[in-house]
């Protein structure tokens, strides 16, 4: 069931803000178990457990059972069971709140929650490090199949130039460059979602997007924005530079925090170069100022398989500078995306929060407390996990 933004809900109008988290939230699923909590990376604060989702009936069996995170050499045909839907994202302390929200609502809202596997991927040296990562979701969704793989921040740290906003240069953010290295050979397609949205509809919905006439990805376009204030005056004045999309015929702006990619193609056509190809470029003649999406947009803008924009409502997270309020566009949404540099979990917490912010709290799993003598450490819970892979290139 997807989302209909009206347009009181545009106005701000808090009343139908609630109603409309009724509509986002199953009747069935109204109230959120408490379990006995445990630990996570942040200090100070525990997680509740989610509440299990199971297939229906007509789900498709899978050829083997996923592992839930323990993943060992002899289940590889657990992740690569076509009948799965794979989902990658980043995992890291900073935005760790975000990602179980938006975990716990693509598991909420699928058909088929058991037939969606996980692909996380951790920095090095996060300040919580991969195994207390892996044992923080393995707590929080017991049942989840997924796979934690490490990212060596010095695969793409000399590449990185300063950008408009510090978070945006964190080597995390260009990771989803790598995925083709990065996930296992027999997984061939995925969709990529950044940390800080919510899903209300069904992701197979996504998940079945055909990527037509050779495309490497799929993704909402945004042809009305201003496509020039991407690139500096530096790309802008180089016929040799900007001729780059003279050729195609009709570039358009995208967010690259939900794409649906063909890996397979990715691989094959060696984008992952093609993108450090403009970072390097970047490095000498500075030609864009905003971190990891210019690349992007200059390889694939013109190329994109054009997907409903009911699958990328972004910008709740206001401007990079201010971190403003905003708005929806009326009509259905599938998916709700803070992009931008408000944060709704921190907006909440700071009791200043936007109107749109009461759309994620419900999925919210994050549950501060007061540490007592009697509590585990995030260290004792990591010392039994497992299932993290390293990834070098």
């Amino acid at each position: 069931m997807a989302l209909y933004i009206t347009q009181a809900a545009m106005t701000g109008d808090l009343a139908s803000l609630f109603s409309l988290i009724l509509l986002v939230m199953p009747i069935f699923c109204l109230s959120i178990r408490s379990f006995p909590a445990r630990d996570g990376p942040e200090h100070g604060f525990r997680y509740a457990e989610a509440p299990e989702y199971r297939n229906g009936v007509r789900c498709p069996t899978l050829s083997a059972a996923p592992s839930g995170g323990r993943i060992e050499e002899e289940e590889v045909a657990s992740y690569c069971d076509p009948t799965l839907v794979n989902i990658a994202m980043t995992l890291d302390s900073e935005y760790l709140r975000g990602s179980i929200a938006a975990i716990h609502s693509l598991l909420r809202h699928a058909s088929c929650p058991e037939n969606i596997f996980f692909h996380f991927i951790a920095a090095e040296f996060d300040p919580a490090s991969p195994r207390i990562l892996t044992g923080l979701v393995r707590s929080t969704f017991p049942s989840l199949n997924f796979k934690v793989y490490i990212f060596r921040e010095d695969t793409v740290i000399n590449l990185i130039s300063s950008s408009i906003r510090h978070a945006l240069e964190n080597p995390l953010n260009y990771a989803r460059n790598y995925l083709g290295d990065i996930l296992d050979s027999c997984v061939d397609r995925v969709i990529y979602l950044d940390s800080d949205i919510i899903v209300v509809d069904d992701i197979r919905k996504l998940w079945d997007t055909a990527l037509s006439g050779g495309r490497v990805i799929g993704a909402p376009e945004y042809c009305h924005a201003n496509f020039t204030k991407y690139f500096t005056d530096n790309f802008w004045s180089d016929p040799l530079l900007s001729r780059v999309f003279g050729s195609r015929s009709n570039p358009c702006y995208f967010n690259t925090g939900v794409m649906v990619m063909d890996l397979r193609r990715w691989r094959d056509g060696n984008f992952r170069k093609r993108i450090e190809n403009w970072m390097e470029v970047q490095k000498r003649k500075r030609i864009y100022d905003l971190g990891s999406l210019p690349p992007f947009l200059l390889v694939f803008a013109g190329n994109v398989e054009p997907i409903d924009h009911r699958w990328n409502q972004h910008g709740l997270g206001g401007d990079n500078v201010r971190g403003s309020c905003r708005s929806l566009h009326p009509g259905p949404v599938s998916l709700l995306h803070w992009s931008g540099k408000g944060k709704p979990w921190v907006r909440l917490d700071s009791m200043k929060p936007c109107p749109l912010d009461f759309l994620w709290e419900p999925y919210d799993l994050y549950k501060p407390v007061r540490r007592g003598p009697r509590d585990r450490t995030a260290v004792e819970i990591s010392s039994t996990l497992t299932g993290y892979s390293s990834y070098l290139m």
